[in-house]
């Protein structure tokens, strides 16, 4: 395979650059009609939480049902191509959602319908963008490369919720998914500039025997096993609080909707610093010690989140969300950068599912474990169980071999 572009010190590839505007534009379009499906749901069609949560159930299912088979046709196919039809298919949904919205056809079912087809477009770009940056920028650039998207995702993460509830209620309901549906449809373009170095042809095998390779590859690597390891407790954890935090607040820590809203809201802005900070942090670390920061962060957000128990502050609990906002940004880079380095070419979309698969799989047990705490034990149980997950998760990176990284290992075979 041919190297990457050739680009000045310090700038990146302008393939690159057009990919990493579309995963803006992909984002943004992804937490607009995120945060405006429950609104609409609520506001223009009487949903209870029921519905709501029916809703949210068909937007989050694709991740865990279709991050494999995705997987496989990113190492079978073109990368690029996969995210261009499957951006495509979001855009097309997010059209009909605004044709049924301003003629009165739109329904529960069929927003959890359209939700589901947005969603499935959001795995294959998730999926296929960390397989496609290595054959856009040099080795030596990934972490800058890998760093600019987290930044993008950190921006969309931050205004595109607060944009969907002001549109909502400004301009009525199908004013979100306008707003979405034009930026999926520039992301679509913006990836039709992008220009993919040609892989060889795959040998097509049996799907299983493919993922059995993938997973084979992630267990037996003494780098991989940790990561995926640290990501699923991680989830566990950040659900169990998740599942507790918002009758928490109301009920211990005393907050008003607002107040509650406004922690959450803590989360995406530790996301947009963590991001601004993470080049001049990461220059300044060995790999390593890079990789160690956001699960000892995330520990230390945790604690800050159990304090709550003895200083029961809205402004306590907003601290412990800005940390785990701006914490894992670190670990979001180097372990995407660690995974592109070590992966074969071949196994890239694989292993990107996996990981996926791992984390997704995860969420909806942690919030089910949450849930069982909470009704058995009481709400300030939850948050101490949580606590206790990030330990782990912490201990698994700190006794792995991943700490005496001083740089990053060598490239894998392609």
């Amino acid at each position: 395979m041919p190297p990457p572009q050739a680009t000045r010190p310090g700038r990146l590839p302008r393939a690159f650059t057009d990919l990493a505007w579309s995963n803006l534009a992909a984002q943004s379009a992804e937490q607009i009609s995120l945060a405006a499906a429950p609104m609409v749901a609520v506001l223009a069609l009487g949903a209870g939480p029921g519905e709501t949560g029916f809703i949210a159930a068909a937007q989050t299912l694709p991740f865990l049902l279709l991050s494999i088979p995705t997987g496989i046709l990113a190492d079978r196919m073109s990368r690029r191509a996969l995210m261009i039809a499957a951006e495509a298919l979001r855009a097309v949904a997010l059209l009909a959602l605004v044709v049924l919205a301003l003629t009165g056809g739109l329904t529960i079912w069929l927003l959890a319908i359209l939700g589901f087809l947005g969603a499935a477009g959001t795995v294959a770009f998730s999926v296929a963008a960390p397989a496609l940056v290595p054959s856009l920028v040099p080795r030596a650039a990934l972490a800058a490369a890998n760093g600019r998207i987290e930044l993008t995702r950190a921006v969309a993460f931050a205004g595109g919720p607060a944009l969907a509830g002001a549109l909502v209620g400004w301009a009525g309901a199908s004013s979100a998914f306008v707003l979405a549906t034009v930026l999926s449809g520039l992301a679509v373009l913006m990836l039709v500039r992008v220009r993919e170095t040609a892989r060889p042809a795959p040998t097509h095998r049996h799907m299983g025997r493919e993922l059995i390779d993938g997973a084979v590859f992630v267990w037996t690597h003494k780098l991989l096993r940790p990561l995926v390891a640290t990501s699923v407790v991680w989830n566990l954890a950040w659900f169990v609080l998740q599942a507790a935090y918002v009758p928490y607040a109301v009920r211990a820590l005393g907050l008003s909707a607002g107040g509650v809203g406004t922690t959450l809201a803590a989360f995406g802005a530790g996301m947009l610093v963590g991001s601004m900070l993470a080049p001049r942090v990461m220059r300044a670390l060995t790999f390593g010690t890079a990789l160690v920061v956001g699960p000892v962060m995330s520990l230390f957000a945790s604690l800050v989140m159990l304090a709550t128990l003895w200083i029961p502050s809205g402004y306590v609990a907003g601290l412990s969300f800005f940390l785990f906002g701006a914490g894992p940004i670190l670990w979001s880079i180097s372990q995407i950068t660690l995974r592109q380095t070590v992966t074969p070419d071949a196994l890239l979309g694989r292993v990107s599912a996996l990981f996926m698969t791992a984390s997704a799989g995860s969420r909806p047990l942690g919030a089910t474990l949450g849930g069982a705490i909470g009704a058995a034990w009481g709400l300030e149980a939850c948050i101490a169980v949580a606590a206790a997950g990030f330990a782990v998760q912490a201990l698994f990176i700190i006794f792995s071999p991943l700490p005496a990284l001083a740089a990053l290992p060598a490239a894998a075979a392609k």
